[in-house]
C-alpha cells in the first residue's frame, strides 16, 4: 500500500508564501485573522444554493509521492454557470489599505478551487477574497477567474517545495506511534486513584467527549491525564494534545512529565509556549524590522528553523526555543506559535486556547477535530475567562491628549471621548458607581472615531507609547462591545476627578463551551472542582458530559485537622488578630517544621506578621512573606528554602496566589499549613452584579459569586499539605464559619468532623 502523506490547505499556503519581517504595526499583513462571528456574518448573505464551511480533499501525485490535500473552504458559491470559492478574512486594518489580496491567502483558495475543478471537471473557476473590518464591518473583495491546468501546475510547485518539510513530519510520526506502543506507565505502580483517572480520560477520548475529574492532590494528576492522552495519538485517535494551564509552575509539571516518559522510551515532539514579553530577546517587544533584528526577514529564515529544531529536539521547552531562535535570527515567540501547530503537544496557558485576542487562530478545521484539550487547575479557568471576555478603560489619558500636541483630528477625537466619558459619568448622579445594561450609543460612537483616527497614526509610524496604548484598549473595549448580551452589563465608577468604564462578563461559559466544542475530547480536572453543579455549569459543561471524583489516596490519619471559630470578618480583625496569631504560633511549635500560614489579603497579612513577631521570640524561625508582583527568581527562591534541611520556616502568604496552587512540597519540607478566612472575594458591586445575575438564573446568587470560589482558594491552600503517602502534618481552618453546615458539606472528607478549639 502506497503511503499516503496529509497536508492541510493552509499549512501548505503559509509554508511556501510567508516571506518578509514581521510587523505588529496596524496595517501589516500579520494582522489579517480569521473571526468566527464575521464569518458567520459574511455567510448569512449567502443565496440559496450556495455552500458554506465546505470540506474539500483531494489525492494528488507529485513526483512519484502521494498525498492528501484537505482544508474547510468559508464559501462555495454558484452564479450561473460559474462556481465562485470565497475565502473570508477579518482584518483591523483600513479596508482602503488593501489594494491586493495576500499571496498566503490567495495560495491557500487556490487549493480548494483546484480540487473542486478535478470534482466538478471544470476548465476554469473564480477566487473570491472577501476583507471584513472587524470593527466597522466595512468589506472588501477580490475577485479572479484561474484556469485548472494553471491551478494544477501552481499546486504541484508548492508541493514540491513543502515535500521534505512533509516527509521529515511523517517520519517523526511513524517513530512516535512506534515508541508509544511499547510505552508502559512511567511508575513502578498506579497510586490509588490514577488508574480510574487515567482510564476515565482515556474513555473520553475514545468516546470523543468531555470530562469533568475532581482528582486530589498528590495522586499525580499530570501523569494520569498525560499518559492515557499520548496512549490515543498512537492509537491514530487524536493526532495532537493541547495541556492548558494558568500557573508557570504547572506548565513545568508537564514538561516534567513528558520528560519522564521520554526516559521510558518515548519519542514524541513538544513546545512550551512563553507569553511575548517574557521570551521577547529586546529590552521593548516592538514587532518591527527597525527595532528588532529577529523580527527583520523573520519568514524569510523560518522554514529552515523549524526544520532544525524538529529534526533534532523533542522537548522544546524556553531554553531550547531560545537556543534556536538565535541561531536563526528569529523571533522566538513566533517561532514557538509555529511550532505549535507541528509538534504533538503544545503546552501553555489557558490565553492560547480561551481568550479571543490570543488563542491560536490557525488551529481550526480537521486538526482542531483530531486534538485533544487537556485544561490543568480548571478551577482558575472561570475567573481568568470572565477576565479575557470584559474591558475598562478610562477618561484620563483621553483628556490628557486633547491637551497634547498631537495629529488635529486625532486631538479631536480624545476630546470627543472626554466628552462622552463625562456625559456617562452623569449615570451615577450622587453615587460612585452606575450600573447600565448597555453601553450608549454616543459613547461608543466617540470611541469607534477615535480608534479609527488612532489607527492612522500608527499605521503611519506616528504614534507614540500613549497613543498605541489607546489604540488598544479602544480597540479591546469595542470588540468585547460587540459580544454583549445578558450575561454582560456596563459599570460606570467615578474615581476623584477621572471616571472609569467597564464592561463585565459575569458567565463566561458560554465562551468556554465554544472554544472547546470543536476538539476530539476535551478533559477539565483539577483537586476542588466542587460543588460540581457550579463548576460544571461555569466551564460550560452538560449533564450528559462524564464527570469521575477521585477519592484522596490519603487517611484522615496523616493530616491533623483544627478548627478554630474565630471571627476573621472585616470588621473583627483587629479584634481578632491577637487570638489568630496564637493559635499559628501554637500550630507552629506542635507541626516542628516548616510551616505556611495562608490570609485572604496583603493588608491582613502584614498585619498577622507584625503580631507573630511580637509574640515569638527573636530569631526562633525564619519569616518568609509574599510581597506584590514578585519576580520569578524571588518567587524561586522562595520556595528553595523549603528544600534545605534543618530550616525552619514559617512562610506568610496569599490565598490564591503563587504559592497557594501548584506548589509541591513533599515530606519534611512543609509540615503545616494555616488557612485564616473563608476566601471570600471583596465585596463590591462587581461581585454584588453577578449575585443578582445567577440569582435570576435560578441559582444561589450569593454562593455562585462568593462562597464557591472562596472555598476553591481554600480547598488549593490546605491541599499544599499532603503531597505523598508518607506525608503527615497540621492543618489550621480558622475562621468560625468552618463549623457551619454549609462549609462543612464543602470540605474534603478528611477535613471534616474534627472538633473546634476554643481559646487558644
Amino acid at each position: 500500500m502506497t503511503d499516503i502523506i496529509s497536508i492541510s490547505a493552509r499549512r501548505l499556503a503559509e509554508y511556501v508564501h510567508r516571506s518578509g519581517s514581521i510587523d505588529a504595526r496596524i496595517g501589516s499583513s500579520t494582522a489579517l485573522l480569521e473571526g468566527t462571528r464575521i464569518h458567520q456574518a459574511v455567510q448569512k448573505n449567502y443565496a440559496e444554493g450556495d455552500e458554506k464551511e465546505v470540506f474539500l480533499e483531494r489525492k494528488i501525485e507529485v513526483d512519484g509521492n502521494h498525498f492528501h490535500l484537505e482544508g474547510r473552504c468559508d464559501g462555495l458559491l454558484r452564479k450561473q454557470d460559474q462556481i465562485i470559492i470565497d475565502e473570508i478574512k477579518s482584518t483591523s486594518r483600513s479596508l482602503q489599505d488593501i489594494d491586493a489580496p495576500s499571496p498566503v491567502h490567495l495560495a491557500q483558495a487556490a487549493v480548494y478551487a483546484w480540487i473542486v475543478c478535478e470534482k466538478e471537471g471544470l476548465e476554469k473557476i473564480d477566487i473570491q477574497m472577501t476583507y471584513v473590518q472587524t470593527i466597522t464591518k466595512e468589506e472588501q473583495r477580490f475577485i479572479q477567474t484561474y484556469t485548472a491546468e494553471s491551478l494544477r501546475s501552481q499546486i504541484e510547485e508548492m508541493i514540491r517545495m513543502y515535500a521534505p518539510f512533509a516527509m521529515l513530519i511523517k517520519n517523526l510520526i511513524v517513530k512516535r506511534n512506534e515508541s508509544i506502543q511499547s510505552l508502559t506507565f512511567p511508575h513502578a505502580e498506579f497510586r490509588q486513584g490514577q488508574r480510574k483517572f487515567a482510564g476515565a480520560v482515556y474513555q473520553t477520548i475514545n468516546e470523543k467527549g468531555k470530562l469533568f475529574a475532581q482528582a486530589p492532590t498528590g495522586i499525580g494528576k499530570t501523569i494520569s491525564a498525560l499518559f492515557p492522552a499520548v496512549k490515543s495519538l498512537g492509537e491514530a485517535k487524536a493526532s495532537q494534545l493541547i495541556y492548558s494551564t494558568a500557573k508557570t509552575i504547572t506548565r513545568t509539571t508537564a514538561e516534567e512529565a513528558f520528560s519522564l516518559m521520554a526516559d521510558h522510551g518515548l519519542n514524541m515532539s513538544s513546545v512550551t509556549l512563553t507569553a511575548k514579553d517574557k521570551i521577547c530577546f529586546q529590552e521593548k517587544t516592538i514587532c518591527q524590522k527597525e527595532y528588532c533584528e529577529f523580527a527583520d526577514g523573520h519568514y524569510d529564515r523560518i522554514n529552515a528553523a523549524i526544520m532544525d529544531i524538529m529534526e533534532n529536539e523533542q522537548q522544546m521547552t524556553r531554553p531550547v526555543i531560545e537556543q534556536y531562535a538565535k541561531k536563526h535570527r528569529v523571533c522566538p515567540f513566533e517561532y514557538s506559535m509555529d511550532l505549535s501547530y507541528l509538534t504533538d503537544a503544545m503546552i501553555g496557558d489557558y490565553n492560547y486556547v480561551f481568550n479571543p485576542r490570543v488563542a491560536r487562530k490557525r488551529l481550526a478545521g480537521e486538526q482542531k477535530r483530531s486534538t485533544v484539550l487537556l485544561v490543568d487547575e480548571a478551577h482558575n479557568l472561570v475567573d481568568r475567562a470572565r477576565d479575557m471576555y470584559s474591558a475598562a478603560i478610562q477618561k484620563a489619558p483621553f483628556l490628557a491628549l486633547s491637551k497634547s500636541d498631537t495629529a488635529p483630528l486625532l486631538k479631536k477625537a480624545a476630546k470627543n471621548v472626554n466628552r462622552a466619558f463625562l456625559d456617562i459619568k452623569k449615570k451615577c448622579g450622587e453615587h460612585q458607581y452606575a450600573m447600565l445594561e448597555e453601553i450608549p450609543a454616543e459613547w461608543k460612537d466617540s470611541l469607534l472615531h477615535f480608534y479609527e483616527q488612532a489607527e492612522e497614526q500608527v499605521k503611519n509610524g506616528a504614534a507614540d507609547e500613549i497613543i498605541i496604548d489607546l489604540y488598544f484598549a479602544a480597540q479591546r473595549m469595542l470588540h468585547v462591545i460587540e459580544s454583549m448580551d445578558e450575561r454582560f452589563y456596563v459599570l460606570v465608577e467615578k474615581r476623584s476627578s477621572d471616571v472609569i468604564v467597564k464592561v463585565i462578563c459575569m458567565d463566561p461559559s458560554l465562551f468556554i463551551k465554544e472554544s472547546t466544542k470543536s476538539y476530539r475530547a476535551s478533559v477539565f480536572f483539577s483537586a476542588t472542582l466542587a460543588p460540581v453543579q457550579y463548576v460544571r455549569k461555569m466551564l460550560g459543561g452538560e449533564s450528559t458530559d462524564y464527570g469521575v471524583a477521585i477519592p484522596s489516596p490519603f487517611n484522615k490519619e496523616q493530616i491533623d485537622v483544627r478548627i478554630y471559630p474565630i471571627s476573621t470578618k472585616y470588621r473583627d480583625r483587629n479584634h481578632t488578630i491577637k487570638e489568630i496569631v496564637r493559635a499559628i504560633k501554637q500550630g507552629v511549635e506542635d507541626a516542628e517544621g516548616n510551616f505556611i500560614v495562608f490570609f485572604p489579603s496583603y493588608r491582613y497579612m502584614q498585619s498577622a506578621v507584625a503580631e507573630f513577631q511580637l509574640q515569638v521570640e527573636p530569631g526562633r524561625y525564619e519569616l518568609l512573606i509574599q510581597s506584590i508582583n514578585m519576580s520569578e527568581e524571588e518567587r524561586e527562591a522562595f520556595l528553595h528554602s523549603f528544600k534545605h534541611e534543618q530550616r525552619n520556616i514559617v512562610a506568610f502568604a496569599v490565598m490564591g496566589g503563587v504559592f497557594s496552587e501548584g506548589i509541591d512540597l513533599p515530606g519534611n519540607q512543609l509540615s503545616g499549613v494555616a488557612v485564616v478566612g473563608v476566601g471570600l472575594p471583596q465585596l463590591n458591586p462587581e461581585r454584588d452584579q453577578m449575585k443578582k445575575y445567577f440569582q435570576q438564573q435560578g441559582h444561589n446568587g450569593y454562593h455562585y459569586a462568593y462562597v464557591y470560589p472562596g472555598i476553591n482558594k481554600v480547598l488549593q491552600a490546605g491541599g499544599r499539605l499532603i503531597r505523598t503517602e508518607t506525608d503527615h502534618g497540621i492543618l489550621l481552618l480558622i475562621d468560625d464559619r468552618f463549623q457551619t453546615s454549609l462549609y462543612q458539606q464543602l470540605l474534603p472528607e478528611e477535613w471534616r468532623g474534627q472538633k473546634s478549639i476554643q481559646n487558644p
